[in-house]
């Protein structure tokens, strides 16, 4: 079992997930996470003022913005998931996780082009794409959740308690 949890903190790939101790993956989600929620209140304020055009077409691109971060992260994630002993927990939990953001990405790739296809129009995002984004940003939390189980619960990429130790060394204790 120790072996399984190193084997989970280690990068498969240092040089593409990132260093021991510091994945890649949490920093990229980033992208996807703002753009989404961005987009969303775009979706919303496209309702709300007198000349919407501007916030729907920002949203169209807030939405593609999202789906290119989602599948950069979505890459290096997958790194991660290798990493991870199969028949474990942790790696079910993983997979879950994974499955959750790809459906999440479908449906951003598909309001993309629902949304592309009024891009012209000068009217507020349509009730359809907004619900769409809505759900797949609860969908998003709930991966999110589950992502956090991985890297605080599991300690997947987290780097091991002795490496934590040494920021928590003061002056005095770490030169004897």
């Amino acid at each position: 079992m120790a072996n399984d949890i190193e084997q989970a903190k280690r990068p498969v790939s240092a040089a593409l997930a990132g260093p021991y101790g510091h994945p890649f993956h949490p920093i990229l989600v980033t992208v996807p996470i703002g753009a989404w929620v961005s987009s969303l209140v775009f979706d919303i304020g496209s309702h709300i003022v007198a000349d919407p055009g501007f916030l729907t077409r920002g949203s169209l691109w807030l939405v593609a913005i999202g789906v290119v971060g989602a599948l950069a992260a979505a890459l290096v994630g997958t790194l991660d998931l290798l990493a991870i002993p199969t028949g474990t927990p942790a790696f079910r939990t993983g997979l879950t996780h994974m499955s959750l953001n790809l459906a999440v990405t479908a449906a951003y790739i598909a309001g993309f082009f629902w949304r592309r296809a009024a891009y012209d129009q000068p009217g507020p995002v349509g009730i359809g794409p907004l619900v769409l984004s809505a759900a797949a940003l609860v969908t998003l939390a709930a991966s999110g959740y589950l992502g956090g189980k991985l890297a605080y619960h599991y300690g997947v990429r987290v780097a091991a308690e002795s490496t934590q130790a040494e920021g928590y060394r003061t002056a005095a204790r770490h030169s004897s």
